[in-house]
Order: C-alpha cells, then structure tokens, then sequence
C-alpha cells in the first residue's frame, strides 16, 4: 500500500459511485457516469484516481482478462466470479476460507497479505444461451 490518498470532490465521487455498484465497473463505465456530474473530468483523472485508491487498500482492483481491470470498492475478503460469456464481474455470496491462506502460507513460506481468488464460467444468462 501507498501513502494515503488525499481527498478530492472527484476522487470522493468515484469512490461514492464504486460504493453504490454490485457489478465492479470498469474505468470506463466509472467515467461514463462520473461526467454526468462532473461534465469536465477526462478519463485520464479517472484512471489515476482508481489506480491511487488501489494502492492505497480503499477499492479492489480485479483483472480479468489480462488487459481489462474492474474495480470493487468491498475490499474486506471475499471471492469473485467472472462470466467468460459476457465478462461480468460478480461477487460469490459465501464465507471466505482463511484456512487456505494459511496452508498457502506454510506450503511456500511466505508471508501473504492479500489474496484475491476469481472464479470464471459462465453466468446464469450466459449458461442458458449456449
């Protein structure tokens, strides 16, 4: 983690906009509606201020696919699933498994702070199209 990020009004409403989603967006869907009320905010900004709330622990930054990041503003531990049909993001409503963290710990000796686990499939819709 890095410093600890300074406020801003538009930092405040991304960070207020990733609170009110269950789908964690990605930079440009965060964009996209930001500018509604702040019509002047480039994506660039956008994109800094996710990329500054990451490193700092505030919001979660998921990468999916290898080049799209999507972003989740529950950073306490829990699972993800990815749907390789539509690539929607979605949280696993389950209890998170601290033993493997730990097994993961006395198998390779190192000291793990964060762990983030995305499962991948497909979703109901997905699933019900093929």
């Amino acid at each position: 983690m890095s410093a600890p990020v300074k406020y801003s009004s538009q930092r405040e409403a991304i960070l207020r906009f990733l609170k009110s989603r269950k789908d964690h967006p990605t930079a440009d869907v965060v964009f996209h509606h930001i500018r509604k009320d702040i019509p002047n905010i480039s994506l660039a900004t956008v994109y800094r201020n996710l990329n500054q709330l990451a490193a700092a622990g505030i919001i979660l930054r998921l990468t999916t696919d290898g080049k799209t990041d999507h972003f989740d503003a529950c950073v306490e531990p829990h699972y993800h699933f990815c749907c390789r049909g539509c690539n929607g993001v979605m949280d696993i409503d389950m209890e998170p498994f601290p033993e493997l963290t730990k097994k993961a710990e006395e198998v390779s000796n190192y000291k793990i702070e964060q762990a983030t686990i995305l499962f991948s499939g497909l979703c109901d819709c997905c699933k019900d199209k093929l």
